[in-house]
């Protein structure tokens, strides 16, 4: 027996802290308190490597830009990931897919939009790892829940970039009642910039000419968010 053998440790959400457990924390506040990568990381259940299980779904989340674009990838390209096998690709295509189905047959299931926090949650955990700007928009029916949200610029930010047509082509196509800007901030500095102010003042210009209500601008950085709106910054 070679006693030189090393087993791989495969850290498991029950290393976790017992008030950061992904799943006694969906117990005990429901789903929706919980983050994309907390969710992410009930259905993956272990690590790798001696990274904890929520830092994985972190790290996919960040590798595919979000849901969307983790939805869009295939079992053998998440296979490549490190720490994802077959089984765990699959668990992830299928609860992705049952929850586009379930957006198509029960839209009063999306999610709504009552404050910027709400927003922010959707997307902080994705968005606040993201290694360039990002600038998406969450598109909202006549209730305030999410339609979609579509990627519209990675990038930095400045108003030489920001084509008003762009910006709306979405949300005209989907017919929204409104919508909310989020961009990330790399550096993790939420702290908007003069740019931001202008690029947010044009935006939502745009939007009341185009009957669509610009309900706020948000700024992801590590864990913290700004709103322009609350701040007075771009808004009437």
């Amino acid at each position: 027996m070679n006693d030189d053998i090393q087993v791989e440790y495969r850290p498991t959400i029950h290393d976790l802290p017992q008030g950061e457990r992904p799943r006694e924390r969906l117990e005990h506040y429901g789903a929706g308190a919980l983050s994309s990568a907390e969710l992410l990381a009930i259905i993956l259940r272990v690590g790798t490597g001696g990274e904890n299980v929520v830092r994985v779904a972190e790290r996919l989340l960040a590798r595919y830009e979000g849901l969307p674009g983790l939805a869009q990838a295939t079992v053998s390209e998440l296979c490549q990931e490190k720490g994802i096998g077959q089984a765990k690709a699959v668990q992830i295509k299928a609860a992705l897919e049952l929850g586009r189905r379930l957006l198509v047959t029960a839209p009063h299931e999306r999610p709504q939009m009552r404050s910027p926090a709400d927003a922010a949650n959707l997307l902080m955990a994705e968005m606040s790892l993201l290694p360039q700007e990002h600038l998406r928009t969450v598109l909202l029916d006549t209730r305030n829940r999410v339609i979609s949200i579509p990627t519209i610029y990675v990038g930095s930010l400045n108003t030489a970039q920001v084509r008003v047509g762009e910006m709306f082509r979405e949300a005209i196509r989907a017919n929204c009642a409104g919508m909310i800007v989020v961009h990330n901030h790399p550096s993790g500095d939420p702290t908007p910039s003069p740019e931001d102010v202008q690029v947010t003042r044009m935006i939502v210009e745009a939007g009341s000419l185009l009957n669509i209500d610009v309900l706020d601008h948000l700024i992801i950085g590590r864990q913290r968010f700004v709103s322009l709106k609350e701040r007075g910054l771009g808004f009437k």
